[in-house]
């Protein structure tokens, strides 16, 4: 189960927080999170096999996030969901004329997390219309967004950032919902901290199969 944990606008220092953990088949070749030689407006993870990615910024302060929809077992859609990211990332597009225009049916089933900075928008192609975000805490997993295997996280993110979020207590909250399987299992957690100045600090925790940390990478701009 993938994990991402959201603070939008409920910290007067910080209007971004996130924190997620990424599992996928450890199989499945990816690139730690870097700014991308042929995008170098992107900071993001890359999925090797398809070229997207499932988490990233931009230089200009844009965030975007996905996770796969589980659910009945689906055909290969022709677009890779991490496009979706990607494409989010490397415009300037508004978050909701970016979400409404999404041709849903072109994917397997997804979540999709769109924010500029004003504004934050979730979108999946399981539920109804895209749904502007209030300022408030956020979980999204593998369902839709705030489903009830995602609430007991949000309590715990909800306390780590109170009354400041800081880069390792969050990895500390991720590590308790990481997966550890020799076959599938939790690649990298990330944690992304945007200031009001604007500043944004990105840090990403990779590991192996057997669950031993790997490499810790982070920038700051």
């Amino acid at each position: 189960m993938c994990l991402i944990l959201v603070g939008w606008r409920v910290h007067r220092d910080f209007p971004l927080i996130v924190a997620a953990n990424r599992d996928e088949f450890h199989g499945r070749p990816a690139a730690a999170a870097s700014f991308w030689s042929d995008r170098p407006g992107i900071l993001a993870g890359r999925d090797l096999q398809a070229r997207g990615t499932w988490m990233g910024v931009s230089r200009s302060g844009r965030f975007a996030a996905v996770t796969n929809y589980r659910g009945a077992r689906e055909p290969s859609a022709a677009e890779s969901r991490g496009a979706l990211v990607a494409r989010f990332l490397e415009t300037a597009t508004a978050p909701a004329a970016y979400v409404r225009a999404i041709e849903a049916n072109a994917y397997s089933g997804f979540n999709l997390l769109a924010a500029d900075g004003r504004e934050l928008w979730w979108m999946s192609n399981r539920a109804g219309a895209p749904r502007q975000l209030e300022p408030g805490v956020y979980g999204l997993a593998n369902l839709l967004l705030d489903s009830p295997d995602v609430e007991a996280n949000k309590a715990r993110f909800a306390a780590v950032i109170d009354p400041a979020p800081a880069i390792e207590p969050l990895f500390t909250l991720l590590a308790e919902a990481r997966i550890v399987n020799p076959e599938y299992g939790t690649r990298c957690s990330t944690v992304l901290l945007q200031s009001k100045e604007p500043r944004t600090r990105y840090a990403e925790r990779s590991f192996s199969p057997d669950g031993t940390e790997q490499e810790t990478v982070q920038f700051e701009f």
